[in-house]
């Protein structure tokens, strides 16, 4: 089969041929570029690979381009990279590669195009594009990748036992492809993934967030978390999650299972935002669920403060994951409050409840909606008319209070430097005290938001404390 190259792939392609045609060197397109150009799915990285050395074929490709592309040389790895137009261009020569048991870091040495075919993670991913004059173009394709392909199929192009002991990341890029591409993992190879799973120990935590990632990111993050909940991945990456699953019943009363819970919600807030954060809020908002299930004789199964524990828990997973510290306030703030609309739609609305939720939510105020709307996972319909139309009125009194008191982002008017100032005093208790009330005063409605109100409200307070200004 021909590959159709492409108007805008023909320069760069005809350069690296002439190139690699002046050194020597048998060369070809590999991997996920070609996947994704049979699939007609955009990509920006183009793999090289030589039967030769890459780096000196990467040195010359560089050279010859107009403006002369910079370089970037991986010696360590026997790669090379250069940026041209909008492609991320990747060299390297072909080489096959051996494993010890307790590492994924391989031994390399170089070899032919079939060794380098060989080592590849799915048949999909073996494809390779000739860029050698004689067969210019041509599809070498040694593993039927392009059949599994048109079938929408993953399989491993080698015994899957030994693709993912080898490099047990492949597991989770496997998962990760399935829930990207929509396809279907072979059954021999999702047999390969659950005999391997206690081998993804030993792959860092910062690889496996990458493919948590794009899981997340994906159309439908629930099919790659069903697949790490049926080949028992979930219970390393994420036993959190894994705890939340099963459903408990008592005198003829049970409760929903939070794990298939969870993954509904994940796939509700992915079709109303692509914010990677708050799809990671959205795994995490029940997380607290398996800590604090009781049986109570007259309410049933509860889970109660599931919200705080939920909270608590999440710095620990942020740490483990290596997760970045700028995004665990954000998604701690959503765990904690993502209970609190729900319960300001099951009673007479106060203004100060509403003020209060403005004030703790701050900026992400949209976000922890649009969470707390995902969270409607009931098949009954009606119940999720009323459940929305609740949160629309809730959105509404809102819009309302936030123009007249202009809330969101809000600090109260009187900082602790103006009380110590007013008093002549140091930090200490009172000054706590003192801005609490303040606070609290203006969120309850008891005072106006403004300076004057709020001045007040701090000097009769301090004289309840006995403290006068100086």
């Amino acid at each position: 089969m021909i590959f159709q190259i492409r108007d805008n792939e023909r320069k760069i392609f005809e350069l690296i041929s002439r190139a690699a045609s002046e050194l020597g060197y048998p060369t070809y397109v590999v991997g996920g570029y070609v996947r994704d150009r049979l699939l007609a799915r955009p990509s920006k990285d183009l793999d090289i690979v030589c039967v030769g050395n890459g780096i000196e074929l990467a040195k010359r490709v560089g050279n010859s381009l107009h403006p002369r592309s910079r370089v970037t040389v991986y010696k360590r790895f026997g790669t090379a990279a250069l940026k041209h137009r909008d492609l991320e261009i990747e060299f390297v020569g072909a080489r096959k590669e051996s494993y010890r048991s307790d590492s994924r870091k391989p031994t390399v040495e170089s070899g032919s195009l079939s060794d380098d075919q060989n080592r590849r993670d799915f048949t999909i991913n073996a494809l390779a594009i000739s860029l050698n004059e004689h067969d210019y173009g041509n599809i070498v394709d040694p593993f039927n990748g392009l059949e599994d392909l048109e079938a929408k199929k993953i399989i491993t192009p080698l015994d899957p036992g030994k693709t993912f002991s080898d490099d047990p990341l492949r597991m989770m890029r496997g998962i990760r492809f399935a829930c990207q591409l929509g396809f279907t993992i072979d059954p021999s190879t999702l047999k390969g993934i659950k005999d391997n799973r206690d081998r993804i120990k030993i792959i860092s935590w910062e690889r496996i967030a990458t493919e948590l990632h794009k899981i997340m990111l994906s159309p439908k993050p629930s099919v790659g978390l069903r697949l790490l909940n049926d080949t028992g991945l979930l219970e390393y990456v994420l036993p959190e999650l894994a705890a939340l699953r099963g459903v408990e019943s008592r005198n003829g009363r049970k409760h929903k299972d939070n794990f298939f819970h969870t993954i509904k919600v994940v796939d509700n807030l992915s079709e109303r935002s692509s914010d990677l954060w708050l799809r990671w809020a959205a795994l995490l908002h029940d997380i607290g669920k398996a800590r604090t299930k009781r049986w109570e004789s007259t309410a049933g199964w509860t889970f109660h403060a599931h919200d705080a524990v939920g909270a608590n828990m999440v710095p620990r997973i942020f740490r483990r994951l290596r997760l970045p510290n700028d995004k665990l306030k954000y998604v701690q703030k959503l765990v904690a409050l993502h209970q609190r609309p729900i319960s300001l739609t099951q009673e007479e609305i106060s203004d100060s409840a509403v003020r209060r939720i403005l004030y703790e939510a701050g900026e992400d105020i949209d976000d922890l909606m649009t969470l707390c709307e995902s969270d409607i996972t009931s098949k009954n319909p009606q119940k999720v008319k009323r459940y929305l139309e609740n949160y629309e009125f809730l959105r509404a009194r809102m819009a309302a209070i936030e123009e007249s008191d202009h809330l969101r982002n809000w600090q109260p008017p009187i900082s602790g430097e103006l009380i110590m100032e007013t008093f002549g005093i140091k930090p200490s208790r009172q000054v706590g005290i003192i801005k609490d009330a303040v606070r609290e005063a203006i969120l309850d409605g008891d005072i106006p938001n403004d300076l004057e109100a709020a001045r007040g409200k701090m000097l009769e307070v301090a004289a309840e404390l006995s403290l006068f200004p100086v």
